[in-house]
C-alpha cells in the first residue's frame, strides 16, 4: 500500500484496489493464515453516526487478526456531548490505539481528522462524501460474481446523497466499466461527480427508468431512496414506488444479473429476490470482513 490513511476511493489506484482485493481473496480462502498476526494491536472505533455492518465487520476483522478494539460508544455518553471537537477526540484516542476508524456526519471530517494523528486512519463514511471500505467490498463482490472486465453496471436510487454511490463510481473509473445511473431527476448524481467521472474518462450514462437498460446489465446496485429528504410524503411515495425491485421487474433481466445493495434496505428489493441466484447483498455484507481484514493487514503491516 502506498497510503498511510484511506479517506476516499479517489486516492486509490487500480493497483491499490487490486492489491487489497487479492489479499482479501487470500484471507477469505484461508482466514487462519492471518490469525493472531497482530497481537497487542488495538483498533479505535469512533462512530458519530449509527452503524451495524461497518462497525461490527471492522471489529470482527481486527479480532480475527489477533488484535482488539476500543470503542468510543454512544456519543451521548462521551465527551463529545460536552463539546469536545473532533480534532481533540482523535488526538486523545490516538494515544490509546494503533489505528482509527472514523464515521462522522460532516463531509470532509475524515480528511480533517487525519491531519491531527500519526496512526493510520480509515474513513468509515463522512456525510454525503465517501465510504471507501464499502467500495472495496462492493468491488470484491462484483469481481467474484461478474468480474471487472467489460462490466455493465446500473446504480439506482438516491444518487445525490448516497456516499456509497459516489465512492463506487470513482473507483469503477479505474476499470473497464460502463456505468448507468438510474434515479429521479431530483436525486441525480451531483454534477461535480459527473464532471469528475468524465474527466477520468469513465463511461457514464444517466437514466430515469431502469427498464430501458436492465437487459444489458451485469450488475444492478440498488440504494435506498431516503424518505427524510422529501418535504412532501406523496412525492416520496410516487418516486419510491418506481424504484423498487421485485420478481416482475427482473423478468427482463439477464439470468446472470447480480443484484447488490449496501444495506440497510427498506422496500427497494422485495424479500422474494433473496432466494434467487440474483441476490448478492448478504454475501456483499459478509465480504466486509475479509476485505477489511486485508486493508488493516496492509496498513498495519506498513506502519510497523
Amino acid at each position: 500500500m502506498r497510503h498511510d490513511n484511506v479517506i476516499t476511493s479517489k486516492q486509490l489506484s487500480r493497483e491499490d484496489i487490486e492489491t487489497i482485493l487479492d489479499r482479501a481473496a487470500e484471507i477469505d480462502a484461508d482466514p487462519s493464515a492471518v490469525a493472531n498476526a497482530y497481537p497487542e494491536t488495538i483498533l479505535g472505533l469512533l462512530f458519530f453516526e449509527p452503524s451495524t455492518r461497518t462497525k461490527l465487520s471492522f471489529e470482527t476483522a481486527m479480532k480475527r487478526l489477533g488484535g482488539n478494539v476500543i470503542d468510543i460508544g454512544s456519543i451521548e455518553s462521551s465527551s463529545v456531548k460536552k463539546g469536545e471537537t473532533l480534532a481533540d477526540t482523535v488526538r486523545v484516542i490516538e494515544g490509546y490505539a494503533d489505528a482509527l476508524v472514523v464515521r462522522h456526519p460532516k463531509q470532509g471530517s475524515a480528511t480533517m481528522a487525519a491531519e491531527f494523528v500519526d496512526v493510520p486512519l480509515i474513513n468509515a463514511g463522512d456525510g454525503a462524501g465517501h465510504h471507501p471500505t464499502q467500495t472495496l467490498l462492493d468491488l470484491y463482490t462484483i469481481r467474484e460474481n461478474a468480474g471487472l472486465k467489460d462490466l455493465s453496471i446500473g446504480i439506482m436510487g438516491d444518487l445525490k446523497y448516497g456516499r456509497t454511490v459516489h465512492s463506487l463510481a470513482y473507483a469503477l473509473s479505474n476499470f473497464d466499466a460502463h456505468q448507468h445511473f438510474i434515479s429521479p431527476e431530483s436525486l441525480q448524481l451531483p454534477r461535480e461527480v459527473v464532471f469528475d467521472l468524465h474527466q477520468e474518462g469513465a463511461s457514464v450514462r444517466e437514466h430515469e427508468s431502469l427498464g430501458e437498460i436492465l437487459s444489458t446489465l451485469d450488475v444492478l446496485y440498488v440504494t435506498r431512496i431516503q424518505r427524510e429528504r422529501f418535504p412532501d410524503e406523496n412525492e416520496y411515495q410516487k418516486i419510491a414506488g418506481e424504484y423498487q425491485i421485485d420478481m416482475n421487474t427482473l423478468e427482463a433481466a439477464s439470468d446472470d444479473l447480480t443484484v447488490m445493495h449496501p444495506l440497510p434496505r427498506v422496500d427497494e428489493i422485495a424479500p422474494e429476490i433473496d432466494e434467487t441466484a440474483h441476490a448478492a447483498y448478504f454475501e456483499q455484507a459478509h465480504n466486509g470482513v475479509p476485505v477489511r481484514m486485508a486493508l488493516l493487514d496492509l496498513l498495519l503491516g506498513d506502519a510497523q
